[in-house]
């Protein structure tokens, strides 16, 4: 068998990739049943490349299926696609139900032209004939069509709410930033307890490194008097600061706050939900995201904020975003609730028409000691990994929040249009995405340590996500 024969196949794939296709044709492998994310390549990915995967919706788009481990066709072989649309928008294409149709593959590639009705995935399945009418499945293969909005965009992972040993976490700032380039993220804050700090420390780290992670900014705020967590994202500076080592002055703006609020409802503590405004407020002024996290977290015997600060807060919707899914503990089953909780919040907020922006987070203590690390996380579809893009995004609801708990498949949650493409994604592009971010995380943290010799590494890897992306990426005509 020959492999990577073609020089579009070896488009988007980084080096130690090509290398590792070629043990995998030998029966051998270099990699772990699954990433760090939790997220496996499929075999079928690995063995073929759909070019592109994802298409504009309601056009016709040709897509070429291109084998790079076996030869196609062979002699006195014939071949037939089935295709079946998944959910079943056919209106315009004429599609009843999946039939057999002959194709012939030319220099190992299947080259199929469909009309890609509405915003769905597609299934193409491709058999082979042999001269003995036996018949064999080559590969059933996965196109998803998007309408112009999505389709301009691109799906990013990343991680608000973590800590380093700055606070109460187990690693350095840099060493959590290359963990989570490892883990497959394109952007993370550090976000350590009252630290805006730490979080520059591990940007300093990197700064004008040849690497693909966006590391912005961020902290884990909590006010004086207000036990409600917030975290900050993106913000140009601190929020701790204003209030440390004097805080008169916060004091005085809660206060301020307080007074033009009217009759709050029964059990909402008037301090702490004018303290959490001003929070939210002094984030969005330095240019950040301000995050209500895990409001349903119960740390011991009751939850950390009544249930009736959480409920008005909700109301209000005084906040950017929510974390819907945080990482937890599948031991502590009270843990298990929390994120049942946050999305059943969530749902009743939706059906009451309100606009509720979600992230998933780890809120990790340590990237090798959690297993909570690299598995919860949100995909914002922007499009950048500019914070502005970011943040654009996340308020417009253009994000889904993911769990992907030790031994269970990735679950996507948030608006049901996303959820679908997600599922997509999860399975037939992001595993893919993860695997080239591992090596350029894994030569982040040896660089962290001060082996300055991966530099020449590293600025091979850059940039081959996105070279990827491109590739598989349709663009609107």
């Amino acid at each position: 068998m020959k492999l990577a024969r073609k020089t579009s196949v070896r488009v988007f794939l980084p080096i130690f990739l090509i290398i590792s296709l070629n043990f995998l044709a030998s029966g051998q492998s270099l990699f772990t049943p699954a990433l760090p994310s939790g997220l496996k390549v499929k075999p079928v990915d690995r063995f073929f490349q759909t070019v592109p995967k994802i298409v504009p919706a309601d056009k016709e788009t040709t897509i070429r299926i291109i084998s790079s481990y076996e030869d196609f066709p062979k002699p006195d072989h014939s071949y037939r696609v089935i295709y079946s649309p998944v959910g079943r928008y056919a209106v315009k294409s004429g599609w009843v139900k999946a039939e057999p149709e002959p194709i012939n593959p030319r220099d190992n590639v299947f080259e199929i032209r469909k009309f890609f009705e509405g915003e769905q995935e597609h299934i193409f399945r491709i058999e082979e004939i042999t001269p003995d009418d036996k018949v064999r499945t080559i590969g059933t293969f996965h196109v998803y069509s998007l309408n112009p909005d999505l389709l301009a965009l691109r799906p990013y992972k990343g991680d608000f709410h973590m800590h380093s040993f700055r606070s109460d976490g187990r690693e350095s700032p840099a060493y959590v930033a290359g963990a989570c380039r490892r883990a497959g993220l394109d952007f993370m804050a550090l976000t350590d307890h009252r630290n805006y700090g730490a979080s520059l420390e591990a940007i300093d780290k990197f700064r004008n490194l040849p690497v693909d992670l966006k590391i912005y900014p961020g902290e884990e705020v909590h006010p004086p008097d207000n036990p409600v967590h917030i975290v900050s994202f993106g913000a140009r500076e601190g929020i701790s600061e204003l209030y440390r080592p004097d805080d008169t002055s916060y004091r005085k703006e809660v206060q301020a706050i307080m007074n033009k609020l009217g009759k709050l409802p029964a059990g909402v503590d008037r301090f702490q939900y004018a303290s959490t405004l001003w929070a939210f407020q002094k984030i969005r002024q330095r240019g950040g995201l301000a995050i209500f996290a895990h409001p349903y977290w119960r740390p011991g015997n009751a939850n950390y904020i009544s249930y009736a600060l959480v409920d008005y807060i909700f109301e209000t919707r005084i906040f950017d975003a929510v974390e819907l899914i945080s990482g937890f503990e599948w031991a502590e089953l009270h843990e298990v609730d929390v994120n049942n909780l946050q999305l059943a919040r969530y749902l009743e907020a939706r059906s009451r028409g309100y606009r509720i922006p979600v992230v998933g987070i780890s809120d990790s203590h340590g990237s090798e000691y959690y297993d909570t690390f690299g598995r919860y996380y949100t995909i914002c579809f922007a499009a950048s990994t500019e914070l502005t893009d970011l943040i654009k995004a996340i308020k417009e609801e253009m994000s889904v929040a993911v769990e992907t708990p030790a031994g269970a498949l990735p679950r996507a949650y948030g608006p049901f249009r996303l959820v679908n493409y997600a599922h997509f994604l999860l399975r037939h592009v992001l595993p893919l995405h993860d695997e080239m971010c591992f090596e350029e995380g894994r030569l982040m943290i040896e660089w962290a340590g001060g082996r300055k010799e991966v530099l020449e590494r590293l600025k091979l890897l850059q940039g081959q996500v996105m070279r990827y992306y491109d590739l598989i990426w349709a663009m609107e005509n």
